[in-house]
């Protein structure tokens, strides 16, 4: 049975968090910083350092492991908080594996954090002992050059990946399971190791309307809110069902209204949100859901949404929103549905390892507010290599050159991002 495993740099933690004067640009602070981010149109938090580190193990506990480890140590702190507002004071932010049983997930309590929120900025320190000065944290770098980047290749081929589409599409129409989630691999080298900062603000940069985040290697841009907890108040912003974009208004119109009239893609984008409604219902003493999906339009794709927005019952208020990120994971939109044998299948036909892609992705403070999104189009930064990943739904009208064509446009985001020159 596995346990939670929570290291602090020594016995007893002090956080401390000031208002800052003036608004700061937060991803400038981790030009060569390997941190934590999590930015949306300008504001949120980035974050860099160690002050306690939790892994929870494996399992379908490791949620709850790893929010009852985070809970003990922010409850034995010394905290000072100067601004009280969600994503101050002392923090943990994270990372977890999309499958269970595949070890790697991780939750931080970040040395440093600077957020924006609201016209308002703030600082907090943690650590133990006597805590550094702020003003030296708060200056900013310029990025280094890089050096070019090649594409190595893919764990697997178009072809064989089309089959897996159309073997998991004969499953589908056998009545074995309604949908699943496939995903592919894209392999990056360069000469010098891929730095998280800057590849970060280029996404944010291209994708405001996106939250663009960076944890331990591990950055992109999702569109995608797993689940936002703000007092008692709860929020999911779920999407399935995708389309391109396009430059001309008149073909980007059209491609927009053949995605909002699909049926196959309404079907797909039905099955996520109700999963999400079932499991948040019970929870809530109101949920309001959107009576009809709408598009979500990005910079190189557009997407059918549903937003679902409830107030947590008086004996469920407790739970934190990285409970909450781990009572909604893996949704429809990631895995399948049902979500045994669909995470049966992709074990059976990705032909490769997901890690960390397609997970629960935030962060929580010690009143258990916090955001958590989805790892998706994203890449893992591994030295020199950068691997980078995106998916498809696949439903019994997929059909497997639409799909892979789906794959490589959203896998375009962070592509295009890591070819350009200018991006270190």
């Amino acid at each position: 049975m596995s346990t939670a495993h929570a290291t602090l740099t020594a016995r007893g933690l002090v956080s401390r968090t000031v208002a800052l004067d003036e608004p700061v640009d937060l991803l400038e602070r981790l030009a060569n910083r390997d941190g934590f981010a999590w930015v949306k149109d300008g504001e949120g938090l980035v974050g860099w350092g160690r002050a306690a580190s939790i892994e929870p193990g494996t399992g379908p506990r490791r949620f709850r492991r790893a929010a009852e480890a985070l809970a003990g140590l922010l409850a034995a702190a010394e905290v000072e908080d100067d601004v009280g507002v969600p994503g101050t004071g002392p923090l943990g932010v994270g990372a977890f594996t999309f499958d269970p049983l595949v070890p790697g997930s991780r939750l931080v309590v970040p040395s440093v954090v600077i957020g924006r929120r609201g016209g308002r900025s703030w600082m907090t320190v943690s650590g133990v002992g006597e805590l550094p000065r702020f003003e030296p944290l708060l200056a900013s770098e310029d990025p280094a050059p890089r050096a070019p980047v090649e594409i190595a290749g893919s764990s697997v081929t178009a072809g064989d990946w089309m089959r897996a589409v159309s073997s998991a599409r004969r499953a589908i129409r056998a009545g074995r399971l309604d949908k699943v989630v496939l995903a592919r691999d894209l392999t990056l080298r360069s000469d010098e190791t891929f730095r998280a900062g800057p590849i970060v603000q280029a996404l944010a940069a291209g994708y405001p309307e996106c939250f663009s985040f960076s944890f331990d290697g591990l950055v992109g841009s999702t569109p995608e809110l797993l689940v936002r907890r703000d007092g008692k108040y709860v929020a999911s912003l779920p999407l399935a069902g995708s389309a391109p974009r396009s430059d001309d208004a008149r073909t980007d119109h059209r491609l927009g209204d053949a995605l909002s009239r699909s049926a196959k893609d309404r079907s797909e984008h039905s099955l996520t949100v109700e999963m999400i409604r079932e499991r948040l219902a019970p929870l809530c003493r109101r949920l309001d859901v959107d009576a009809e999906p709408w598009l979500l339009r990005l910079a190189n794709v557009q997407h059918l949404a549903t937003r679902l927005e409830g107030r947590l019952s008086q004996d469920r208020s407790s739970l934190t929103a990285l409970e909450l990120a781990g009572l909604l994971h893996p949704s429809p939109a990631v895995c399948g549905v049902p979500a045994a044998p669909a995470m049966a299948a992709i074990r059976s036909l990705e032909g490769m390892g997901r890690g960390r892609y397609a997970g629960p992705l935030g962060w929580v403070d010690a009143n258990g507010d916090g955001e958590w999104g989805i790892a998706l189009r994203c890449t893992e930064l591994d030295g020199r290599k950068a691997r980078l990943f995106a998916g498809a739904g696949i439903v019994a009208e997929s059909d497997p050159m639409t799909e892979l064509e789906e794959v490589e446009v959203k896998m375009g985001a962070v592509l295009n991002v890591l070819l350009a020159p200018e991006v270190a």
